[in-house]
């Protein structure tokens, strides 16, 4: 019933233990925001039903998806608004990648 947010909390932690640094962590969660919406993206638009049902059944549609699903109230309006403000660091790391990249 809550392997999704088991299975995402253990896996923050693992990232945390090992690389220590915060936009290690924003990368995991955007990462793994990213993958929910492609495997949400397959199931609907996927020709087969059964594919279309697991992915239905067992994945979630996205972070904030498993936020709704878990948390109400002032808690939901919370990690929904750290979740953008992640987001958002997500975004300025990619920029500041983007602005500083060489030229091949």
């Amino acid at each position: 019933m809550y392997i999704d947010v088991v299975l995402l909390i253990i896996l923050m932690v693992v990232v945390i233990m090992f690389f220590k640094r915060f936009s290690s962590f924003v990368f995991f969660m955007a990462i793994v925001d990213i993958l929910l919406r492609i495997l949400t993206f397959i199931k609907n638009n996927i020709g087969l039903p059964d594919v279309s049902a697991l992915i239905g059944k067992y994945i979630p549609a996205s972070i904030p998806a498993i936020i709704d699903k878990y948390a109400d109230g002032i808690v939901n309006i919370i990690l929904q608004w750290a979740f953008v403000i992640i987001m958002c660091c997500f975004l300025s790391y990619i920029i500041k990648i983007f602005i500083h990249k060489k030229k091949i």
